[in-house]
């Protein structure tokens, strides 16, 4: 028996879609939760196999709770189930750690098909979904790594490029020690080079230091 937990802020839907779920054989829905912050308890509290989250909820909205689940329990495996594919939805759900990503205009039978395609390990997403995915991708590959430096990492690299430590960034940037290493490691990772003087390197060969 698969278990589920269902969030969502329109009471006739959650009735709708969990009777017909709760009719299925292998599928059961344990709890409801009507907001996000009722929805990271719920979650946190029965663990269930399948969490299905609508984005848009009072209090705490799908993304931040989905965000908040996935810190504190890292397997659990959440399906989005909403009306919106805009970008400023799509992106920070997936990046919340959100596993299956389902629009409301889907069939009860289509969301049933889910659950258990994402209870066995699977990602389902919406075909417009991939779509998204896939351009977002071909355009980050088409530009070069440094554009994905915030404006704060790439101060922090002009920092670098004149040999200050981590310790001196911080002073000077009136920032965490701790703070520092984390933007460091991210320039690292963002421009694909293994230490400081490859990223100091990087940096003067694309004209970024001043």
């Amino acid at each position: 028996m698969i278990t589920v937990l269902f969030a969502d802020d329109h009471e006739m839907v959650r009735i709708g879609v969990s009777a017909y779920l709760s009719s299925l054989e292998d599928i059961d829905v344990i709890a409801e939760a009507d907001d996000g912050t009722d929805a990271v308890e719920l979650a946190l509290e029965h663990r269930p196999d399948i969490i299905l989250m609508d984005l848009v909820m009072k209090e705490m909205d799908g993304i931040e709770a989905t965000r908040k689940i996935v810190e504190q329990w890292s397997d659990a495996k959440i399906i989005i189930v909403t009306s919106f594919l805009d970008d400023e939805k799509v992106y920070p759900a997936l990046e919340a750690g959100a596993t299956s990503y389902m629009l409301k205009t889907s069939k009860a039978e289509e969301i049933a098909k889910a659950i258990r395609e994402t209870y066995d390990g699977q990602s389902i997403l919406e075909p417009e979904v991939t779509g998204k995915i896939m351009n977002k991708m071909r355009a980050t590959q088409n530009k070069p790594l440094h554009e994905q430096l915030t404006t704060r990492e790439k101060e922090i690299l002009m920092l670098m490029s004149e040999g200050k430590t981590n310790q001196e960034i911080s002073s000077e940037l009136y920032i965490a020690l701790k703070t520092v290493k984390v933007h460091v490691s991210n320039i690292l990772g963002k421009l694909d080079v293994h230490d400081r003087t490859q990223a100091v390197i990087y940096a003067f060969k694309h004209d970024l230091i001043q």
